[in-house]
């Protein structure tokens, strides 16, 4: 059992220290809303990676290689189109525009919709954390669901944890929150033009 939580552990904290699509969007939406309006956005791979682990470990390796394929471009043009959006508000001057009680929910949704167009939780969960959760449950329920709760216990609570740093750096200078706001949507310009590349090229 404890083997299990510990893998679980040791892969949540590589996939919250891992930098990516998502990590950038929840520093960008922390840095524009604040940690009241952002916190949901952390809570996106629990409600999105549930299909993802249906497909993955089960169906992932019978669909045509062409799937990861489209998921890259689609989901390339989905960064490339939230980047955009978040340089228009920075541009305006409403990057930074005290937050409704709609965005929350919105928030949620953008970072469900990246994550399933993203190719990256599709092959982490169809090569390493997949296997490992059939492995589990093949011993007991007892036994995935430590598994899970090492995995996402730590994911979610790095994630929380860069959210709290953020909407304090916010706080602190806003010529900081600029700069860093900016790098974000250049990480995701280069994260959407790599995936729209590799699926057009792969």
């Amino acid at each position: 059992m404890w083997a299990f939580v510990s893998q679980g552990i040791s892969l949540g904290f590589t996939a919250g220290t891992s930098p990516g699509p998502f990590q950038s969007y929840i520093i960008g939406v922390t840095l524009a809303l604040g940690w009241r309006r952002s916190i949901s956005a952390i809570f996106s791979p629990l409600v999105a990676d549930g299909p993802i682990i249906l497909l993955a470990v089960v169906l992932l390796k019978q669909v045509p290689p062409d799937f990861l394929r489209v998921i890259q471009i689609v989901g390339g043009l989905y960064l490339l189109w939230l980047a955009y959006g978040g340089w228009r508000r920075f541009r305006a001057g409403a990057a930074f525009a005290n937050p409704t009680t709609e965005q929350q929910p919105r928030t949620l949704a953008q970072g469900v919709t990246m994550i399933w167009l993203s190719p990256g939780p599709y092959i982490f969960w169809a090569t390493i954390n997949g296997p490992l959760l059939v492995q589990a449950l093949g011993l007991s329920v007892w036994h995935a669901l430590g598994f899970m709760l090492g995995f996402y216990g730590t994911f979610l609570s790095l994630l929380a944890l860069v959210v709290v740093v953020f909407n304090r750096v916010r706080q602190l200078d806003v010529r900081v929150a600029n700069a860093i706001f900016l790098v974000t949507l250049v990480v995701m310009l280069s994260f959407g033009a790599s995936l729209i590349w590799q699926g057009v090229t792969g």
